[in-house]
């Protein structure tokens, strides 16, 4: 059985004729039959091959330069086949053969490579009912880079020859439509790109350059990075293109933009021969420290780790494994074997700079189990370094394509569409641990991710190399995928602005990518506590931002309180008014008998005293927290006291200008305004502000209120008005009282009394209304506990100057100049 690809064929499929029918004679002319199916050209031998029943083919990148990494791959398959080979369990009875080719990184020679290993390796053929040849592949290993891979399986797909891949990683590769028999045993890049972004996101790595291959893997792979960067906020500033075979103007081109940029962070989704091009030329002129973000085509080869510049490098790797009797197969290379191979011999004189000829006696008596040799050494250090996903695939082809293979139907020319779909459906059904890997395939062929996060470090010995710090596993849930386990050295923060901190928001530059921004800080009264936050969120209303404005306080609240200075002050002259008021009633009951007290109607003096002290005490009422009852209390209480008190002042004054009426001949006017007329004139005044003010109580009282609009940062405790059409009533109706006094004691200022109380009220009256005249803008204007002293000191001080102007000089007189405290003195008109 086997599968050939002829170049007779298309001259078949001119005729019309079914390629099956062709090769199995069924409908074919004797002409057709004895056709001569031959190559266009000698066939192209494979670097590496061994006869078989069945046959393997392999591809790798063997050469660029002389890549030592894929040489390990191609020797881990053969090592992978002999082990089968040697086993009485996997296949018994078949030999497995292989023929290996070098692409040497090239799509076009990769392509060739397919061609062949379909044809097969036979110039001609000349058979009766068909053209057939045994040890042509059955199914395809390889390749290493995903363009070589994508070239592949365009060929062999269409001859439904399976194919699995060790590293071809592009995300496109997962399309079954366009490549419906491509398996790999390595994750797709569609994950890559994911553990990439949220690494660079893990380290605040905003700000970022990006160098790509100019390749499907490349291109493909970065594309992908972008969106997931973008969704994780990580803003780019170039992404540039190239391929190792581009001029060297273009190279420079790529340093030289790396070498200009402000971001310190470069993410490089390369394939090796590519960033060897780009390392090389940036070593003739070392940038500034940059951190470089490496995929896994490359930040785990060794080959790298000799560039200084790169100290620090972070990337993904595949989990690696070692496996058993590999590394002695890789030193069991005898003078004999490596001869046998061009590439084996290319590497052993690279490896011991000599030629093959000089090392045969050495290595004749080598020892393979000696360690101690330094070629034993060599070899060690060039072959045997922990592997990784080699012998998968050759475990996928023996354990599902083989035994199928054992059906005689399928000695055709190309294997039929069922056989395909057979393959396909029993691929992904593919479940075995090997070596610690747990082996299996999704509905696109690929296996679940899981990588190792590296760190190039420096050893203790001063030796670079890629350690494991962590891992991204993408079947875990989200926000557990990533995690780092062991310390990491890096080298640089790449943002393109600070991040902001709290307290501010970022406010985009115009033109720029969304991590280039500015940060201001949050307006008065907003707050932001995360840092990079977009915007800034206002604080509760009876809370107001600290200094830092990270976060929102209760705002403190404010009052006129016993413990302040200015109330204790207040406090103090009001009790210390009332204590005068007091004596002086004292003084004048003492004396109530002596003529300065009886002239001006003793009874309305002690009832003005009274109404004087609770206007001094009324004052300690707007004193301390508002609470119902004291803001009720303070407003009605002062304005009947103030409205008994002006009452009084009135009654006095109207009893000076009535005396003196009555000393003209015939008038009995004193009749009418003796005693009781001036006791219902107090008792009536007062008691329309009575009315006022429970008129007020009722409809809309004053209430205690947090006052949040007249300062931002603080509450005021305050008693409002509740109607303020109620205190500008009461306020009013003192005002016009104390006009209506005023009027009166100018009109009896000049009376010819030698002791004219009229003089002494109008002073008084004076001062009552210059106070509460200013009192009102005051009022008005003062804010927060400041209003409460304006008001306090309104009362206090129109109280001390109705005490001081009425009382002060007659109690002078009384204690000081008790000679003038006589009836004639009282009654001299002079």
């Amino acid at each position: 059985m086997s599968v050939v690809f002829l170049d007779g064929s298309l001259d078949v499929l001119r005729q019309g004729i079914e390629p099956t029918e062709a090769l199995t004679g069924v409908g074919v002319s004797p002409e057709a039959s004895s056709m001569k199916c031959s190559l266009q050209r000698a066939p192209r031998f494979p670097s590496l091959s061994m006869a078989g029943d069945f046959v393997v083919g392999g591809v790798f990148s063997i050469h660029y330069n002389l890549n030592t990494r894929n040489l390990r791959f191609s020797r881990a398959m053969i090592f992978a086949i002999e082990e089968i080979n040697n086993s009485t369990e996997l296949l018994p009875g078949i030999r497995l053969g292989y023929q290996i080719y070098d692409s040497c990184a090239s799509v076009l020679v990769a392509t060739d490579a397919a061609l062949q290993l379909a044809n097969g390796q036979e110039p001609a053929f000349s058979k009766y009912s068909n053209c057939s040849q045994t040890g042509v592949v059955i199914a395809v290993v390889g390749e290493s880079g995903s363009s070589q891979t994508i070239g592949i399986s365009r060929i062999i797909s269409s001859l439904n020859i399976p194919q699995v891949s060790h590293f071809a990683t592009c995300a496109c590769l997962s399309d079954k439509q366009q490549f419906p028999t491509f398996f790999r045993t390595i994750p797709s890049d569609q994950f890559q790109a994911d553990a990439l972004a949220k690494l660079v996101k893990h380290f605040g790595w905003t700000w970022i350059g990006i160098v790509r291959s100019d390749s499907d893997y490349g291109n493909y792979g970065i594309a992908a990075f972008l969106v997931a960067a973008q969704r994780e906020g990580i803003c780019v500033e170039y992404s540039e293109a190239f391929y190792r075979t581009d001029p060297r103007s273009k190279i420079q081109r790529v340093a030289g933009v790396i070498r200009r940029s402000t971001a310190k962070v470069i993410v490089a989704f390369t394939a090796p021969g590519d960033i060897q091009v780009l390392l090389e030329e940036l070593a003739l002129e070392p940038p500034p420290p940059l951190q470089w973000i490496g995929s896994e085509a490359w930040v785990s080869d060794p080959n790298f780790f000799s560039y200084s510049f790169c100290k620090g490098t972070i990337g993904v790797a595949i989990q690696q494994s070692v496996i058993p009797g590999l590394r002695k197969f890789l030193l069991d290379l005898s003078p004999i074997k490596v001869a046998s191979s061009s590439v084996l011999t290319e590497f052993w004189e690279e490896a011991f700079n000599c030629t093959l000829k000089q090392s045969e006696n050495a290595l004749a008596k080598n020892n393979d189990d000696d360690e101690n040799d330094p070629t034993t050494k060599c070899l060690c250090f060039s072959l045997s370094i922990n592997l990784t996903e080699k012998m998968k695939f050759i475990h996928v082809v023996v354990c599902k394509i083989i035994p199928m293979l054992s059906i005689p139907d399928y000695n055709v020319f190309i294997l039929p569409l069922s056989f395909v779909l057979q393959v396909f459906s029993e691929l992904k059904k593919v479940q075995f641990f090997r070596n610690g890997y747990h082996v299996s395939f999704d509905a696109n062929g690929d296996p679940a991710a899981y990588y190792e996060l590296v760190n190039w470090q420096k050893s203790e010995r001063g030796v670079t190399d890629a350690v494991t710090v962590g891992y991204y596993d993408a079947s875990l849930p989200t926000g557990q995928q990533f995690r780092v386990n062991r310390p990491i050295t890096w080298v640089n923060v790449s943002v393109c602005t600070e991040s902001c901190r709290p307290g501010s928001r970022k406010v985009l530059q115009k033109g720029k990518p969304i991590c280039c921004y500015d940060c201001i800080p949050c307006p008065e009264g907003e707050i932001s506590n995360t840092t990079d936050s977009p915007d800034c969120s206002p604080c509760p209303s009876e809370s107001w931002p600290n200094a830092q404005r990270d976060a929102c306080f209760p705002k403190p609240v404010e009052f006129l309180s016993y413990d302040e200075v200015l109330a204790i002050i207040l406090a103090a002259f009001s009790v210390s008014g009332a204590c005068l008021a007091i004596i002086t009633a004292a003084i004048f009951f003492h004396h109530r008998t002596t003529p300065i007290v009886r002239a001006n109607n003793s009874e309305l003096s002690f009832l003005l005293l009274f109404s004087l002290t609770l206007c001094f005490l009324c004052s300690l009422t707007f004193i301390g927290a508002p609470s119902d009852w004291s803001c009720m209390l303070r407003h009605t209480a002062f304005g009947i006291t103030f409205v008994l008190c002006i009452s009084c002042v009135l009654g006095k004054t109207v009893v000076v200008l009535m005396a003196f009426k009555a000393t003209l001949p015939g008038s009995n006017v004193m009749k009418w305004f003796g005693p009781p007329q001036q006791r219902m004139t107090v008792v009536f005044f007062t008691f329309v502000q009575v009315i006022i003010c429970t008129v007020w109580l009722l409809l809309s009282p004053p209430f205690p209120m947090k006052n949040l609009s007249t300062y931002k940062e603080k509450i005021i405790l305050e008693c409002a008005l509740g109607s303020a059409v109620g205190f500008w009533a009461v306020l009013g109706y003192i005002g016009l009282l104390a006009v209506f006094c005023f009027v009166l004691a100018v009109l009896a200022r000049k009376l010819p009394d030698n002791f004219n109380e009229a003089k002494l009220i109008t002073f008084s009256m004076l001062i009552f209304c210059a106070v509460w005249l200013t009192f009102i803008p005051a009022y008005v204007s003062s804010p927060g506990k400041f209003t409460v002293a304006v008001e306090i000191f309104a009362i206090l001080a129109s109280s001390f100057g109705l005490i001081l102007c009425i009382f002060a000089p007659k109690c002078f007189i009384i204690l000081f100049q008790p000679e003038k405290n006589s009836k004639k003195y009282v009654m001299n008109k002079n």
